[in-house]
């Protein structure tokens, strides 16, 4: 039987029965918050025995003021180096003393001290908003929660936008499934299928409002959302296909539910799909007009200058870019 426990948990531990006590005795006087926040799937809850071969491990992230870290915060350091345990529930552990201020800034390449522009939304990878809003607070003295609810979700606006990329990432390739299909390319044409669904998962994590995390996880995490145990089956019709044409019917049954979603959501009057056919080629697609019908509801004006221009939606494609934080300022270009 596996004793296995799940990193969250010894991480819990490790504040409660270690590094609370030592701030206690040491720095009773000195507000704090501590976490497990960042990157591991024990953050997103996704580990399990596996996760434990590298960099998993009881760890605790603190965070202090701006004036006590750089009044105290290396003595606080020194504190929790000396008493913390080299291994605690017979695994190495880790701990990190932070401000808010400057871990997001180190995260993310945000500065929560001004004003978040719609810009940054677009500019911020949904795996790393997802690594910072999830996670565990486990003391929270100095506004750590605060600024996680602050970046909890996209403001309705940029959401709004994001859901219209989202429909347009869709509507220019369904027909290409029947398309690459119809020349013998088989292969071709599973790859723009796959593709598409990608982009349908994508679409199911906006409708209810959860960052996506990056790929490891990325299906694990749409199994859990509302829509999952439906959506599931049906995407798995597309990838198993092995005939275009049994691709494409797949494809119009999976888009016909993410069309109930979207009138479930109440956002727009309700919509019905129509199946269209490529000028007169014998290939079909579902097509609901739902972009057209989300843009007037965009009231911010940088958010409606954005979307005017062809939807690119996230950054989250560019994936050599988004990693490093230190590249998001030429991300943030693409929306000036």
């Amino acid at each position: 039987m596996s004793t296995f426990v799940p990193g969250a948990e010894l991480s819990r531990r490790l504040y409660d029965e270690v590094v609370h006590p030592v701030m206690r005795a040491r720095f009773r006087d000195l507000p704090h918050s501590a976490a497990l926040l960042g990157r591991g799937s024990e953050v997103l809850g996704f580990d399990d025995e596996m996760s434990t071969d590298h960099d998993w491990k009881p760890r605790a992230l603190v965070f202090l003021t701006e004036a006590d870290e750089a009044r105290r915060g290396d003595e606080v350091r020194k504190a929790l180096e000396r008493d913390l345990p080299a291994t605690f529930a017979g695994h190495p552990t880790a701990h990190e003393v932070h401000t808010v201020r400057g871990y997001v800034l180190q995260q993310l390449e945000l500065d929560i001290a001004r004003d978040i522009e719609p810009r940054d939304w677009l500019t911020l990878p949904e795996h790393a908003l997802r690594a910072f809003t999830a996670g565990v607070v486990f003391h929270d003295g100095v506004g750590l929660q605060a600024t996680r609810d602050r970046l909890a979700y996209y403001p309705h606006d940029v959401w709004l936008y994001l859901l219209i990329a989202a429909w347009w990432r869709v509507h220019p390739e369904m027909n290409l499934v029947g398309r690459a299909g119809a020349t013998g390319d088989e292969l071709g044409s599973s790859l723009i299928g796959s593709r598409l669904v990608s982009d349908l998962m994508r679409l199911a994590f906006l409708m209810e409002r959860q960052y996506a995390p990056y790929s490891k996880w990325f299906g694990t995490a749409f199994s859990r959302l509302a829509c999952g145990s439906e959506l599931t089956p049906l995407l798995w019709d597309v990838g198993r296909a092995e005939a275009w044409q049994d691709r494409e019917a797949a494809l119009m049954t999976a888009y016909e539910r993410l069309v109930a979603m979207h009138n479930a959501l109440g956002l727009t009057a309700p919509v019905t799909t129509e199946v269209v056919r490529m000028w007169d080629r014998p290939f079909t697609v579902a097509w609901a007009d739902i972009p057209d019908l989300l843009l007037p509801l965009i009231q911010d004006a940088a958010v409606v200058d954005i979307a005017h221009r062809w939807p690119v939606g996230p950054v989250d494609q560019f994936r050599e870019l988004i990693w490093a934080p230190k590249n998001r300022h030429l991300l943030l270009r693409l929306f000036d």
